[in-house]
C-alpha cells in the first residue's frame, strides 16, 4: 500500500490535473502526430513548434487525462505530484512518501531540459534514495517518473503504454499499399477525439468506416472500446475484414458488403480512404459522389487520398480543418479533416 503524508497529500490535491505527456516521432509522421495530439488535447492554437523536433522525443504539458496507449506517439504520461526549482527541493518532498508493501523505481526522462547520462543517474539515486521504501530495478510496482522543463523540476507516478495494438501490425490479411496500424490508430483519434467508452456518462460516438478494406481502422477504434461500423463494396475485402476481425477476437458482423453511396443512418464521424489505383486515376465525379453521400450520412470525416481534394471538398459541402500528408516509403497519401 502506497502512503503519503498529510502535507503531500495537500500539496497534490491543490495540482490534482497537471499531466506532463512525452512523445515520440518519426520524422515522416510528425505531421499525423501533432494533427493527432492537435485533436486529442483540444489545441485548435496549434503546439509550440519550438517544443517539437524533426525526430526524437518530445513533450506536452496539459490537464487533460488520457489513457497513454490510445495514442501511438505518446511514450509515457507523467501524473504529476510534486515540483520544485531545484532537485534538492524534490528530494526534500519525496523523503515525505511512505510506500509500504510496493517496491518502486525513479525514473529520469530524457524529454525537457538535457542532462548527460551520469547527471540522470545521479538524480534518479538522490531521489530515490529519499523514497522511504523498498526499490527495485526491473519489476517494480511503482515508477516515479523525474522530468526537468524549462528549470521547473516534477516528480510524479509515470503510466507506460501495453501498446498491445501493436500485434495488429501482423494481420492475416493486408494491402501492402493500406494502412499501418500506427497510421489507422491517429486517424481514429483524429475523427473522435472526445470519444470516451470508459465513462458511462460520456455521450456514445458511432464511427463509420464506409471503404474499409481489410478493417485497419475498424480494429484500432474496437480496440479502444470504441462503437464502429464498416462497409466495403469489395466482397474480397470484406473477407479478408472478417478474417481479421475474428484473429483479434472483434465481431465480424461490424462489417458489411455495401456501397456507401447507399448507406442510411448518422454517424458522429467517419474515416474515408478513398479508393486508388496506382496504375489509373479515381474518376473524379465517382469521387463526387462518394464525398456527397459521406456528407449525408455523418457532419464530421477525416478523408484520405492519394489525389488532390481542393476543388471537391468544398464543392461537396465539406469545410477543411486541417490537412496534413503521411508517407509510407514512397507511397504518398493526403489527409483532410473536414466538418
Amino acid at each position: 500500500m502506497t502512503h503519503l503524508s498529510d502535507s503531500l497529500l495537500q500539496q497534490t490535491e491543490e495540482n490534482p490535473s497537471k499531466y506532463i505527456y512525452t512523445f515520440a516521432c518519426h520524422e515522416s509522421e510528425k505531421e499525423l502526430c501533432l494533427l493527432e495530439l492537435t485533436e486529442l488535447f483540444g489545441l485548435r492554437q496549434g503546439l509550440d513548434q519550438g517544443q517539437v523536433p524533426a525526430e526524437g522525443t518530445f513533450w506536452l504539458e496539459v490537464e487533460s487525462l488520457i489513457d497513454p496507449d490510445r495514442s501511438p506517439f505518446i511514450s509515457a504520461r507523467l501524473d504529476v505530484m510534486l515540483t520544485g526549482t531545484t532537485m534538492d527541493q524534490i528530494a526534500e518532498q519525496a523523503s515525505r512518501i511512505k510506500l509500504e508493501g510496493s517496491t518502486f523505481k525513479v525514473s529520469c526522462l530524457k524529454a525537457g531540459d538535457s542532462f548527460s547520462y551520469e547527471e540522470m543517474r545521479s538524480f534518479e539515486r538522490l531521489v530515490g534514495g529519499s523514497i522511504q521504501g523498498t526499490a527495485e530495478m526491473k519489476a517494480p510496482d511503482i515508477t516515479f517518473g523525474l522530468i526537468s522543463i524549462d528549470g521547473r523540476w516534477m516528480l510524479g507516478r509515470l503510466v507506460l503504454p501495453e501498446r498491445k495494438w501493436l500485434n495488429h501490425k501482423q494481420k492475416p490479411q493486408n494491402y501492402s499499399t493500406g494502412l499501418s496500424s500506427r497510421v489507422a490508430r491517429a486517424l481514429v483519434n483524429i475523427a473522435v477525439p472526445n470519444a470516451d467508452p470508459t465513462n458511462l456518462n460520456h455521450p456514445t460516438i458511432h464511427l463509420l468506416d464506409p471503404c474499409c478494406g481489410m478493417g485497419n481502422v475498424l480494429i484500432e477504434a474496437l480496440s479502444m472500446g470504441l462503437h464502429v461500423k464498416g462497409c466495403d463494396i469489395n466482397p474480397l475485402a470484406i473477407r479478408g475484414a472478417r478474417v481479421n476481425l475474428k484473429h483479434y477476437g472483434y465481431d465480424d458482423s461490424v462489417v458489411k458488403i455495401a456501397d456507401m453511396n447507399e448507406l442510411d443512418g448518422g454517424y458522429e464521424a467517419a474515416v474515408l480512404d478513398l479508393p486508388y489505383n496506382v496504375c489509373s486515376v479515381f474518376p473524379e465525379e465517382e469521387k463526387r459522389r462518394m464525398l456527397n453521400s459521406l456528407r449525408r450520412l455523418t457532419r464530421r470525416a477525416v478523408i484520405v487520398s492519394t489525389e488532390p481534394l481542393e476543388a471537391l471538398l468544398p464543392d461537396t459541402g465539406w469545410r477543411v480543418l486541417d490537412r496534413i500528408t503521411t508517407r509510407k516509403g514512397t507511397f504518398v497519401r493526403e489527409v483532410w479533416l473536414c466538418e
